[in-house]
């Protein structure tokens, strides 16, 4: 298992079109990848790969989140996500 942190640049956030997106990177990988976010004192955990538990996480643009991946390709699918996060998440 790895993880890192990183802040969600696009001013939007995870809403339902970069969501999507986020969505459709996770599903390249065979590993388990999962966000957590602080809300309300405690943390939100999300899967990635599923459009209505990212949504429900209510990510807004400039929040920090912690990427989890877990399984054989967890190093690709980290970057993979890191790499569409930076990028804008399409917007």
């Amino acid at each position: 298992m790895i993880s890192r942190r990183i802040v969600i640049k696009n001013p939007t956030g995870l809403n339902l079109r970069p969501a999507g997106l986020f969505c459709q990177t996770a599903m390249n990988y065979v590993s388990k990848i999962t966000f957590k976010k602080k809300g309300n004192g405690e943390d939100i955990t999300a899967n990635a790969k599923s459009v209505l538990s990212v949504l429900g996480a209510s990510v807004r643009g400039g929040e920090e989140i912690e990427l989890i991946c877990e399984g054989v390709d967890q190093e690709a699918a980290l970057e993979g996500m890191i790499q569409i996060i930076e990028e804008g998440l399409g917007e």
